[in-house]
């Protein structure tokens, strides 16, 4: 299982929180590439409920990684 920025993206809109068959359930639907169901499936799944995208990728980055000033545009 390998996570990209690219792939994680693809789950910014999912109905957090959710569980394991409904983020491969979004994935599906939303026509997300087929890396990043595979990568949903490679989870150990012991019925949690993930809250958020850094759940499943810990090194997903937030908004305060970048060095974007918003208040200049």
């Amino acid at each position: 299982m390998y996570w990209t920025l690219e792939l994680a993206s693809n789950l910014e809109d999912a109905p957090w929180p959710a569980t394991k068959d409904e983020l491969i359930d979004f994935a599906i639907r939303s026509g997300a590439p087929m890396e990043v169901i595979e990568n949903l499936q490679e989870i150990e799944d012991e019925g949690e409920v993930y809250e958020s995208i850094e759940d499943i990728w810990p090194d997903y980055p937030s908004k305060e990684d970048f060095f974007f000033n918003e208040d200049e545009y």
